[in-house]
């Protein structure tokens, strides 16, 4: 293991099925969901129906975000002192760059308004991670060299996406991608904020632990016409497991940020064919976005929220979990937890 594993030590979230992370998780294990009508019309006339977060103060675009954001990160470090707080880099994670109608001012003007909406200034340690559904992963492979080479003791990653504009609906629909009455193939779309502290717990009990982080990228994403293989999950898999110490048959169980579409329940599939050595009887694969939808960059805090809520309430299956994230460009990346007594 190339340093010391992470551990979750606080959640916060914000999606349409809650507004805070409890509310959220509970929902997610009742398989809850709250989709409703836009104001957006698909190319026969029919209402869009996405999963909206509902306000209490209605708000759009970059605004909302920042918003959603701030709630998340405010559930995040409720037990942090506020003379704390701005020694703590915020890892901000938006979504990729080649969104369609994604805002070229989006990242420095969103970072600012949550530090303005939280009334904190944030380590200058603190970084955009503009990389869509992987940037989880990514920000937490960045908050381990933070806490390795001592810049910071704990980090806080946070991420917020909606695909709730007209450009991105718009193409997805073109592109036969979006779930309709007529199309069964398909996802709906979201919004959500997810935030997480990470550091080295205190006291006694167990903590769930960030033990492998594996990235790959997939030669045949989800709009070519490329034959797929999951070269890049296996390989995400593959490197995740193996900084863990662990095989396939070893892992109790998965969640992943499946949203409906069947090419990535395909690729989740082949990837595990190629991996698992050892028959298992059971395998049972979570996928949250049956409750939020697809909301991008955010998408992998609501995993490990999830995770970490399973973990502490004693419903999760085992204690070693594999977290699997794809992006529509093809990069791939996964994460293996543990959750175990602390030393």
């Amino acid at each position: 293991m190339s340093s010391l594993p992470l551990a979750i030590l606080r959640t916060g979230l914000v999606t349409s099925v809650g507004l805070t992370a409890p509310s959220s998780c509970a929902a997610f294990r009742a398989k809850l969901a709250n989709p409703t009508e836009t104001h957006f019309a698909d190319a026969s006339g029919e209402w869009i129906v996405a999963h909206q977060v509902a306000l209490p103060q209605p708000l759009r675009g970059t605004a909302k975000l920042a918003r959603m954001a701030a709630m998340a990160v405010a559930e995040a470090l409720q037990d942090v002192p506020a003379r704390e707080r701005g020694e703590l880099p915020l890892l901000l994670c938006v979504a990729e760059m080649q969104r369609p109608g994604r805002s070229p001012q989006l990242d420095d003007e969103l970072f600012l308004r949550i530090q303005s909406e939280l009334g904190v200034v944030f380590s200058d340690a603190s970084a955009i991670v503009p990389q869509g559904r992987i940037g989880v992963a990514l920000a937490l492979a960045k908050a381990r060299e933070l806490t390795a080479t001592g810049r910071a003791p704990r980090v806080l990653i946070t991420a917020v996406d909606s695909l709730l504009s007209w450009p991105m609906l718009s193409h997805c629909e073109r592109a036969g991608r979006l779930l309709t009455p007529e199309n069964s193939n398909g996802f709906m779309p979201g919004e959500a904020a997810g935030a997480l502290l990470l550091g080295e717990p205190a006291g006694q009990g167990a903590a769930l632990y960030c033990t492998g982080i594996g990235f790959g990228r997939e030669p045949a994403p989800v709009e070519s016409e490329a034959p797929l293989r999951a070269d890049g999950l296996f390989q995400a898999i593959r490197s995740a497991l193996a900084e863990a110490g662990r095989q396939m048959h070893e892992v109790d169980f998965r969640i992943t940020d499946n949203s409906g579409e069947q090419y990535y329940f395909k690729e989740a599939s082949l990837a595990l064919s190629r991996l698992l050595r050892v028959r298992k009887e059971e395998f049972d694969i979570w996928h949250p976005a049956e409750c939020t939808g697809e909301v991008g960059a955010a998408s992998g805090t609501t995993i490990l929220a999830a995770a970490w809520a399973a973990c502490e309430k004693r419903y999760a299956i085992g204690p070693d979990i594999l977290v699997h994230l794809a992006d529509d460009d093809g990069s791939r990346a996964a994460l293996c937890l543990q959750y175990r007594a602390l030393a």
